[in-house]
């Protein structure tokens, strides 16, 4: 609790609301920028003004009212996603004002949240966007899907899908940190190919838009692969299905080749092939893996810090640019994580 006096709390803020529900790929009409009203905190409660926003391809699963494993946004309600930003009013012991927490209370500039899911983290240790994507549930997803669900070894020979992306950027570098024998990824443009082998250190890259992707990667891998990190489905997971090795692992991270699809997609014709070669394929969701939160920060910060595994992030300014940055991600204009700087 802190004797500083309170500052002065705007009535209200501005906050993104799903308007309509989208039908295939979300339009700008689907959302609305709102005036909400600022709740001063209660007991064991925080006020945050927001610096930074995540968005991520798994929101657009939450704009429809399907069933999953997340519940739906609600209609004419504040969105929420990930958020960084800095402590205003704390009624909570071990956070005071002035100190930066991570939280979910996003899509808006200020947030009232439960003291207890809200996370300090340090800016003198890393940019705070950073808590948002390579420190944050970014980088922990690549972490956890690399190693408990692909059970990567080292030697391995790993394929990464979408892996300009902030997700594949990080499963990629990871691999090659941790021993890998070869990393092949795939990306949707000659310039995020090159930043993949030159900056990023993957062995091999292709252009997936330049020709089957079942060609490109046998080019590529011509030992075949004992793990596929999956963020695209489609093609990708049947071409990496025809590859795999003896034993090998495929970690389903993401389909965003099919997330706004309005039919069903063709699943991967060669299923069978898992028999022959053992393999196993495993779905994962981040959520279920936090426990690997504090081996992941204490193995992967000093890597940041060292240089040893880059970054790159694609920053949008304003609040009113979310829903920009939101379709942004979709169509895969971002490299790196996208965030929003409020």
């Amino acid at each position: 609790m802190s004797d500083h006096p309170t500052p002065t709390i705007p009535a209200t803020g501005r906050e993104w609301h799903l308007k309509s529900r989208p039908v295939g790929w979300p339009k700008p009409e689907d959302f609305e920028l709102a005036e909400g009203e600022i709740r001063p905190p209660g007991p064991g409660q925080i006020l945050v003004r927001n610096e930074y926003l995540s968005v991520d391809p798994y929101m657009r699963g939450r704009m429809s009212a399907a069933k999953s494993y997340i519940a739906p946004f609600e209609l004419g309600r504040a969105m929420e996603g990930g958020a960084v930003g800095k402590v205003v009013v704390s009624h909570a012991d071990g956070i005071a004002p002035g100190d930066h927490v991570l939280h979910f209370g996003g899509w808006r500039e200020y947030a009232t949240i439960d003291a207890k899911q809200a996370v300090v983290v340090d800016p003198d240790a890393a940019p705070l966007s950073a808590y948002l994507g390579v420190l944050g549930m970014t980088g922990l997803t690549a972490y956890a899907g690399l190693l408990r669900t692909a059970g990567f070894k080292e030697g391995d020979i790993v394929f990464v899908s979408g892996a300009a992306g902030a997700v594949g950027s990080q499963v990629g570098q990871l691999a090659k940190l941790l021993g890998a024998s070869r990393v092949i990824g795939s990306a949707g443009s000659d310039e995020k190919v090159k930043l993949l082998v030159d900056e990023y250190g993957f062995d091999a890259a292709f252009n997936y838009k330049k020709g089957p992707v079942a060609e490109q990667l046998r080019a590529a891998a011509p030992d075949g692969i004992d793990v596929y990190f999956d963020n695209v489905g489609g093609d990708h997971l049947e071409a990496a299905i025809g590859l795999l090795n003896l034993h090998g692992r495929i970690a389903i991270c993401g389909m965003i080749s099919v997330y706004n699809d309005t039919e069903a997609a063709p699943g991967p014709r060669n299923l069978a092939r898992l028999i022959a070669t053992r393999g196993r394929m495993q779905g994962f969701l981040v959520g279920d893996h936090y426990d690997l939160q504090p081996q992941f920060v204490q193995q992967v910060g000093p890597w940041i810090g060292s240089g040893e595994l880059k970054y790159r992030e694609t920053v949008m300014e304003g609040i009113e640019k979310t829903v920009d940055a939101f379709l942004g991600v979709l169509r895969g204009e971002n490299v790196g994580k996208m965030v929003v700087k409020l």
